[in-house]
């Protein structure tokens, strides 16, 4: 079973960056593919960034070009940075992990497995 912990979230201002990071515990990381979520009151949860146990990487058209989602096997992390933050990225964010992914789910939320309890991002304007 796999324990994913996120840290890494905060209180920001237009313009800032933040890191996110991933931890994983109980299982093989390099054999998960990691995707990162975001949930803001009221709105449904959306697809932000992934990266497969292929290194491959897919974003949402909304963080692409400002976030960057990638991994380190050895520490079993993933990490998400945010850069260009504006308030719209004000948001919980969850990292989630799967060993059964494809280009074609990897976006998709129902397809992960194993949920972190989330960070919370505040950005302010």
């Amino acid at each position: 079973q796999v324990h994913l912990a996120e840290s890494g979230g905060g209180l920001g201002q237009a313009g800032d960056s933040l890191r996110l990071s991933c931890l994983a515990s109980g299982g093989t990381f390099s054999r998960y593919s990691v995707g990162w979520f975001r949930q803001s009151p009221g709105k449904e949860r959306e697809f932000v960034a992934a990266i497969g146990y292929n290194r491959a990487t897919f974003y949402a058209d909304s963080v692409k070009g400002r976030f960057t989602v990638s991994r380190d096997n050895v520490k079993n992390t993933a990490y998400l940075q945010m850069n260009s933050l504006n308030s719209e990225d004000t948001a919980v964010y969850y990292c989630a992990a799967d060993s059964s992914l494809f280009q074609s789910n990897i976006r998709d939320g129902h397809a992960y497995d194993h949920w972190g309890q989330g960070t919370q991002v505040t950005v302010s304007s």
